[in-house]
């Protein structure tokens, strides 16, 4: 089941950095995006709100 907050559904996707590791990124869309999955909210996070964009963010407790 994805995470959702006020229309915005939380993804994931891993990325390949320059240094050959993998990285999990999450991000929120109101769109399905081109790559990426729908997720659960990760342990040990909140979701935040850009006061100026109204965008939400994930932050650490």
């Amino acid at each position: 089941m994805a995470y959702t907050y006020e229309g915005w559904t939380l993804y994931k996707r891993d990325v390949k950095l320059r240094s050959g590791k993998v990285q999990t990124i999450y991000f929120f869309s109101k769109r399905t995006p081109k790559s990426g999955e729908p997720c659960d909210l990760p342990e040990g996070y909140t979701v935040g709100v850009n006061q100026r964009t109204g965008l939400p963010y994930l932050k650490k407790k």
